[in-house]
């Protein structure tokens, strides 16, 4: 992205948001146990869409009459020794087409002289603890002040701006997945009975660090696929497990996201059993997929894939009566517990820091239907949203026997069948998708996902 990009985005936003000056405040760099040694830098998303400078302790902001500062830290002759020649506070405003400069020293008095003449400061809520001490100090406020000071107008409009990604924006994230497509290439020459999960996710994020992309989100890779976020890599995996891997990575400079998942077989063949719910999967993101369009809602994808697993599930003996009904009711929701997927973009969950503002419409509120209430994305797709679709299924012991412990909607579900599915573990598949004028498209280099493609992928 160039400072013109970075211009007029910014002139776009302020556009957007009428009145008050508008604060974009970068990241500070955390200590991992010691003042000099801290937590890998990631800058907040949304000064990287704004200013692009990758580095701690920079702050934008941009006044009522649209003049820019960029606030950074002062320059020390001895960062020489330690960091070598790199460009200085000047050469990242010129880099972002900000012409005016202030060291972060500036940043207090020049949010008091706004306040002082009446003018609102308006910004974003932040998601750090450290971020919101420094805000409540340059702010003047009580920090537990902060959350409720952070302004909504701008939260929708960066949402807004944010979520329609241009193709260069489209370019970028298709440059992260062409890494993913590299990261599950050596999955499939790697898995194997008898490893580790750690001897899988090792290679896989030794491809992402080659390409010197950070992992957008810890990967999970795990034989425990019932166990939604297990980050943990300790299992051995045996013959006739599954395993579920989702991974992804960012593209610096602009950090732009991939967010990949599959299940594959440890032999390298799925079982009868294995096959028959894996194709129920497939079958819900295939459909999904299909219906993607600017004609619908996310919401309605979701629900899409929902059916096509209540039908799916009924023809195995694990469901009955009206898949439609089932999922009225939310009864699917003991196999596919999550939502469809979410926006992706310079975060993995774009945007999610935001709250709902990214994922519903005003006036719609999240339902509180288990399962559906944990949907993140729900409104109308709209060209230039670039989703997930990431439908699952999932045997976990400890819901089913909740659920059978209550009845819970046993007109649906046949629980003396699924107990029989105990230890199966679970199936996800996930893709990233791009919403376009006339329908969708799948991002990136195709991975293998049919039970074909993977088992020859896998053949030994």
């Amino acid at each position: 992205m160039d400072a013109n990009t970075f211009r007029e985005r910014r002139k776009t936003l302020r556009a957007a948001v009428a009145g008050g000056a508008i604060l974009i405040a970068g990241n500070d760099d955390p200590p991992r146990n010691y003042a000099a040694n801290g937590y890998l830098f990631r800058q907040s998303s949304h000064f990287l869409y704004y200013a692009g400078t990758d580095l701690p302790g920079f702050a934008l902001v941009v006044a009522p009459d649209g003049e820019e500062t960029l606030y950074g830290p002062a320059e020390d002759p001895d960062d020489l020794i330690w960091h070598g020649p790199h460009p200085v506070l000047a050469d990242h405003a010129a880099a972002a087409g900000i012409a005016r400069t202030a060291v972060m020293g500036d940043l207090g008095p020049a949010l008091a002289a706004f306040k002082a003449k009446g003018v609102a400061v308006r910004y974003l809520p932040p998601y750090r603890g450290n971020e919101e001490i420094a805000l409540a100090a340059r702010l003047g406020v009580p920090r537990e002040a902060v959350a409720k000071g952070a302004c909504p107008e701008l939260a929708r409009a960066v949402a807004e701006q944010r979520s329609i990604k241009t193709d260069a924006e489209v370019a970028e994230i298709e440059r992260a997945l062409a890494v993913s497509a590299e990261m599950y290439d050596v999955a499939l020459k790697t898995i194997r009975p008898g490893l580790r999960e750690a001897e899988v996710a090792g290679p896989i994020q030794s491809v992402a660090l080659r390409h010197d992309m950070p992992q957008s989100f810890l990967p999970i890779v795990s034989i425990r696929g019932e166990v939604l976020h297990n980050n943990t890599y300790r299992n051995v995996m045996k013959d006739g497990d599954l395993l579920v891997i989702d991974s992804g990575v960012e593209a610096p400079p602009g950090y732009y996201c991939s967010d990949i998942t599959r299940t594959f077989p440890v032999s390298g063949k799925f079982t009868a059993q294995q096959r028959a719910i894996y194709e129920v999967v497939l079958a819900a993101q295939t459909a999904a997929i299909g219906k993607a369009s600017p004609a619908v809602s996310n919401k309605d994808l979701h629900l899409t894939a929902a059916r096509t697993i209540a039908a799916g599930l009924k023809e195995i003996g694990l469901m009955r009566g009206d898949p439609d009904e089932a999922v009225a009711a939310g009864a699917h929701a003991l196999f596919y517990v999550h939502g469809l997927g979410h926006m992706l973009g310079v975060d993995v969950h774009d945007m999610e820091d935001l709250g709902d503002v990214v994922g519903y419409p005003p006036g719609e509120k999240r339902s509180t239907q288990f399962g559906l209430s944990f949907l993140r994305l729900a409104m109308k797709l709209k060209p230039g949203f670039c989703i997930t679709v990431e439908p699952g299924v999932y045997f976990i012991p400890a819901l089913i026997d909740r659920w059978a412990a209550e009845k819970r909607h046993a007109a649906f579900i046949d629980y003396a069948a699924v107990q029989k599915y105990r230890g199966f573990g679970g199936v996800r598949i996930e893709d990233d998708l791009l919403v376009t004028a006339s329908g969708s498209r799948v991002l990136g280099t195709p991975i293998p996902k049919s039970v074909a493609d993977i088992e020859s992928a896998m053949r030994r």
